[in-house]
C-alpha cells in the first residue's frame, strides 16, 4: 500500500523535517506514528497525501510513484486517501449533512447516490440523529466523528489521521480510536499520528517512533 525509500524532507534554512525514511505499510494495516512535537509525524502524513513533495527519495502509494505523477493525476490519487485533521476543518455555517454533501459534489457523484452515502457514513459514526445540526452545537468528540465521516465519503483505501484525539478527553479519545479500528477491520489501511501513548499501548498496534525526523523504532 505504502512504500518510502530513503525519503528526505528539508524546509527553508536547511531545517531537516525527515531524514532517510524507509517504510513499508501493507494493505489493511493499522499503524501509529508517535513521537514528540516536531518529530516529523505531520510532515510524513503530508508526503503520503501528496500535500508536500520529498526533497529526495521515492514514495509509492498503492503502487504509484507519487513523485512521477503528472499534476492532473494527483486529484485521482487523493480521492483514494481520506484525511482527518485535528482541528476538524468543518464549515461552521453549514449543517453536518451539508458539510458532507460538499464532498460528493466535488467528486462529481450524482446527488441521489451522494445523499445515500451521507446517510451511510453518518450512521457509521453514530450521528444520524444530528445530520441537520450545525457543527458548533456539537461536542468536540462529535465534531471529530463528523470529520471521520467526511473522510469516509470517498470510500478511501487509505485513511490518515493527524492527532485525531488531541483535544478530547480520555473517554472520547477511546471512542474515536474504536471507530478507527472498526474502519480498519473493514479493509481500510489506517495511519494515525498521535502523542497519546496510553491509547497506543491499549490498542497494541504496530507503532513507529519518530525522533528528529528519523524512524528510530518500529514495534509490530
Amino acid at each position: 500500500m505504502i512504500q518510502l525509500f530513503h525519503v528526505h524532507k528539508t524546509f527553508a534554512r536547511d531545517v531537516e523535517a525527515l531524514v532517510d525514511i524507509n517504510l513499508q505499510v501493507e494493505k489493511g494495516e493499522f499503524v501509529f506514528l508517535v513521537g514528540p512535537s516536531g518529530a516529523g509525524k505531520t510532515t510524513l502524513l503530508r508526503l503520503i497525501f501528496c500535500d508536500e513533495t520529498p526533497t529526495s527519495g521515492q514514495i509509492l502509494v498503492n503502487g504509484r510513484n507519487v513523485g512521477k505523477l503528472p499534476a492532473r493525476a494527483l486529484p485521482s490519487l487523493r480521492r483514494s486517501i481520506g484525511v482527518i485533521f485535528q482541528d476538524f476543518k468543518l464549515l461552521r455555517d453549514r449543517s453536518i449533512s451539508d458539510n458532507l454533501a460538499l464532498v460528493y459534489r466535488v467528486l462529481g457523484i450524482p446527488s441521489s447516490i451522494g445523499k445515500r452515502k451521507v446517510a451511510t457514513v453518518l450512521k457509521m459514526v453514530g450521528l444520524s440523529h444530528k445530520a441537520q445540526m450545525m457543527p458548533y452545537k456539537l461536542s468536540g468528540g462529535e465534531q471529530q466523528r463528523v470529520a471521520i465521516a467526511r473522510a469516509l465519503m470517498s470510500d478511501p483505501l487509505l485513511l490518515l489521521a493527524d492527532e485525531p484525539t488531541g483535544d478530547l478527553d480520555s473517554d472520547l479519545a477511546a471512542d474515536v480510536m474504536r471507530l478507527l479500528g472498526e474502519i480498519n477491520t473493514k479493509g481500510t489501511t489506517v495511519i494515525v499520528a498521535t502523542h497519546d501513548m496510553n491509547l497506543v499501548r491499549d490498542l497494541g498496534r504496530r507503532t513507529l517512533l519518530l525522533k528528529a525526523g528519523r524512524i528510530v523504532e518500529d514495534h509490530p
